[in-house]
């Protein structure tokens, strides 16, 4: 990766014509029940589904980018911060504990295929699992007594937390430390045996050069038939604008403050990233909402990637 760079309007326009051309001649499916049809009522809930950008906002946005994109770090540093990713999430689960995220019970919603295990003996493995916060309501919901739910993580103080949680449930849950981004994986299951891989906002805390890598073994651990349960950091999205000059460490990819990094996606990169690996595409999409501070009249747009990929 090239310190020292300063990405340019042209790419920038080049990604947003990308993800445009994506999904223009798609059906798009709707996320959420609250659209904003009246710019009058913005202040009236805390948020609206699927709100839609225009181009003033893209191009403000697209600054707010420019600017935050040039690299200062040096290469031992952006080094650094990749071979000790997992000391610095241990240290956020030390700070945090199982306190920080809340549970994802929105999942069955945008994912409903989590609470209908297509047979008894179906087995989902979360990458990324964290303190359990998708893993206990897939468990909680799951009227399934046979479901097998595997996760794992490369933070030992994450499953260690999970392992010792009142909601853990050793003879349906295997949670154990893996590093996603190692070439081989070494996981309690065999090739070909998971129905689902669920990989919600855990892609974007890789260095994006392991994503095909990463993309390869979760193949190799679906059935045919299997599916990929996708939710990331969209482009532009509230986190990314946020970031001041100085913490990029390639192009749109960012450490925060505590260590922790981020990578923020376009819909037609994840499409990439999946079909070449030889996944067939079921849904990929922007979601788009808007939040707000009805105290302080602040409006907050936030972009997530969605998306379902399968096995053939």
């Amino acid at each position: 990766m090239c310190s020292n760079i300063m990405l340019g309007t042209k790419l920038f326009s080049k990604i947003i014509q990308s993800r445009y051309c994506h999904t223009r001649f798609r059906k798009k499916p709707k996320f959420g029940s609250r659209y904003l049809r009246d710019g009058s009522n913005i202040f009236s809930f805390n948020a609206w589904d699927d709100v839609e950008w225009n181009a003033d906002q893209e191009q403000e946005a697209l600054k707010k980018v420019q600017l935050n994109s040039a690299v200062q770090f040096s290469e031992n540093q952006i080094e650094k911060y990749d071979k000790e990713a997992n000391k610095f999430w241990d240290s956020f689960y030390d700070i945090h504990d199982n306190k920080f995220f809340k549970d994802r019970h929105w999942l069955f919603t945008e994912f409903p295929e989590l609470s209908a295990a297509p047979h008894k003996e179906s087995a989902i493995f979360e990458l990324g699992c964290g303190v359990g916060n998708t893993i206990f309501p897939i468990l909680q919901y799951s009227k399934n007594e046979q479901l097998r739910v595997y996760g794992c993580d490369f933070s030992e103080k994450a499953i260690q937390i999970m392992r010792e949680s009142d909601n853990f449930d050793p003879k349906r849950c295997n949670v154990f430390v893996l590093d996603i981004a190692e070439d081989e994986w070494s996981v309690p299951f065999p090739q070909n045996s998971i129905d689902i891989v669920v990989v919600i906002f855990v892609l974007s805390a890789v260095h994006p050069e392991k994503y095909k890598n990463i993309i390869s073994n979760i193949y190799k651990c679906l059935k045919p038939g299997g599916l990929v349960l996708f939710r990331d950091y969209g482009r532009f999205d509230l986190a990314q604008l946020r970031f001041k000059p100085g913490r990029s460490l390639g192009d749109n990819f960012y450490v925060r403050g505590d260590g922790t990094r981020v990578y923020f996606f376009t819909e037609a990169e994840v499409s990439t990233l999946f079909t070449e690996q030889g996944f067939i595409e079921k849904e990929n999409r922007a979601d788009r909402r808007l939040q707000v501070n009805r105290g302080r009249l602040l409006k907050m747009y936030r972009v997530w990637i969605q998306a379902k990929y399968q096995k053939p």
